[in-house]
């Protein structure tokens, strides 16, 4: 980010509003119910109260996301702790796509950190990312989990505003995206980064995006016998009618599994992470993953 370090001229880095900060902490209480127990946020990012809506699994918790800032802009920082402890387990979401707006001297950053202890159980699966014209963009997420925890962490990126004008597909400056794990004693798990500048090497090639608009990366972490069974389950394909390709993978050290899916919209990308998830929730706790909201 060194080229895109410009004070922005209307409400520099740091100024209040532009510092989101957000704290989430779940655990079991007295009666072995999954509660979210600490909540610390600042502006612009919001979140009330756990709701309890999910008909499979009616004793976990459901945290929305929100922002009142609208769109990410130049000079936004936020920060994201998640802790799930001892034997509790949660479902976090966004309560819409992540837009990121044009940006002309500065850049947006996102630094998250994810802890999950013994036996906890976390799904974290945002709505989309949408970087427009020109926007810069850094996040990376910090993992530590112990070995008989359970994480699945997706991420669904869009090219662009394919709708808007004449299209906005990969004509963003820079996209930065880091995700790497290790065990609480510090053991290293897996460390994952890809930085796509369009403007300096197309991401139109096999092997990259080819003409696909949508990517969606899933992280699974989770003990062996979990992942073998998962792994086993589903399968890597590319379906030429429905503009959908799938790849699945092992991470190192047998700690888990990373997915993917190109597609050309976001409807079907998201219905494939979800089918996914609903995979390794069945595996891990038994039952499957509802059906997705209308409105969503």
């Amino acid at each position: 980010m060194q080229p895109y370090l410009d004070e922005p001229k209307a409400m520099p880095v740091g100024t209040p509003g532009k510092s989101g900060y957000l704290y989430l902490g779940f655990e079991l209480d007295a009666d072995g119910r999954s509660i979210m127990r600490d909540l610390d946020r600042r502006a612009p990012l919001i979140v009330q109260q756990e709701l309890y809506f999910d008909e499979c699994m009616p004793e976990m918790p459901c945290v929305y996301i929100l922002s009142s800032g609208g769109p990410n802009v130049d000079g936004d920082r936020y920060r994201q702790y998640f802790a799930v402890r001892r034997d509790a387990y949660a479902h976090i979401s966004t309560g819409a796509a992540t837009k990121l707006a044009e940006m002309r001297y500065n850049y947006s950053g996102m630094r998250q950190h994810i802890l999950l202890e013994d036996n906890a159980y976390l799904e974290y699966l945002p709505e989309p990312v949408i970087p427009c014209r020109h926007t810069r963009y850094i996040c990376d997420t910090e993992i530590v989990v112990e070995p008989t925890a359970t994480l699945f962490y997706s991420e669904i990126y869009m090219g662009g505003r394919k709708y808007f004008d004449s299209g906005e597909s990969f004509l963003y400056d820079v996209l930065s995206v880091c995700t790497h794990a290790r065990r609480p004693d510090g053991e290293p798990l897996f460390r994952e980064k890809f930085v796509v500048r369009p403007h300096m090497r197309s991401v139109r090639t096999i092997g990259v995006m080819d003409d696909y608009e949508v990517f969606a990366n899933v992280v699974v972490l989770t003990p062996k016998e979990h992942a073998d069974m998962i792994y086993d389950a589903t399968g890597a394909y590319v379906d030429s009618e429905r503009r959908l390709a799938v790849g699945i993978t092992r991470l190192p050290g047998d700690c888990g599994l990373l997915y993917k899916v190109l597609g050309d919209e976001t409807a079907p990308v998201k219905a494939l992470v979800r089918q996914f998830c609903s995979t390794v929730r069945m595996q891990v706790k038994g039952c499957a993953l509802p059906d997705e909201f209308p409105w969503r």
